[in-house]
């Protein structure tokens, strides 16, 4: 009888053979995501990333920092640059793009169109420290989602967001503060930690 279809993680001995730019301590990659171009990505301590990613840094670069949680389904597209900072997370099915076509039907889309005819726009996404995004939101190129920040699910961030509010919609609007009582945290997290 088999108890468990659980994939599993990748050791850190087999996340060495991969070619991640960098990875540090205590790094969890399920054995199901797609990963390319892994010689772009860098890993700090304590990231996990769960089944059924896909994750591109074909071109641009994918920088991560500690303490980030990326949940199963995501999809993150780093050609023009992705920056997901300490203490972040992105809920299931999110989706990040930091290149993406011009849907105003003055140009072609899509890969298989030579440049000329498209105009895919692009602009690199940033993640500041302990911002969280809800599931299934879609995150548009250029944006930075500010320090502190949370995300309701079901939201479209097409703009950049301040810090320490809570969005929801979309469009994302601003909904009301979000408290800064995870900083005592992170502080007490530190101290009781050798390694960050």
């Amino acid at each position: 009888m088999i108890e468990s279809l659980d994939p599993g993680f990748f050791s850190s001995e087999e996340l060495a053979q991969i070619g991640f730019r960098e990875f540090g301590n205590n790094v969890r990659i399920a054995r199901n995501n797609v990963i390319i171009c892994p010689k772009n990505i860098s890993l700090g301590n304590n990231v996990r990333i769960d089944s059924f990613c896909s994750i591109l840094a074909m071109g641009g670069e994918l920088k991560i920092g500690s303490y980030v949680h990326i949940a199963a389904y995501c999809y993150v597209n780093a050609s023009a640059g992705v920056i997901i900072e300490d203490f972040c997370g992105l809920s299931q099915g999110t989706k990040v793009y930091s290149r993406s076509d011009d849907y105003s039907g003055e140009f072609m889309t899509n890969p298989t169109v030579p440049a000329k005819y498209t105009n895919v726009i692009s602009g690199k996404v940033t993640f500041r420290k302990h911002s969280l995004i809800g599931s299934s939101s879609v995150v548009l190129p250029g944006v930075t989602v500010g320090e502190g920040v949370s995300v309701g699910a079901l939201s479209f961030v097409a703009r950049s967001l301040e810090p320490w509010f809570v969005y929801f919609g979309s469009p994302a609007k601003k909904m009301w503060p979000r408290s800064q009582n995870l900083l005592n945290l992170e502080k007490e997290l530190r101290e009781s930690v050798e390694q960050f």
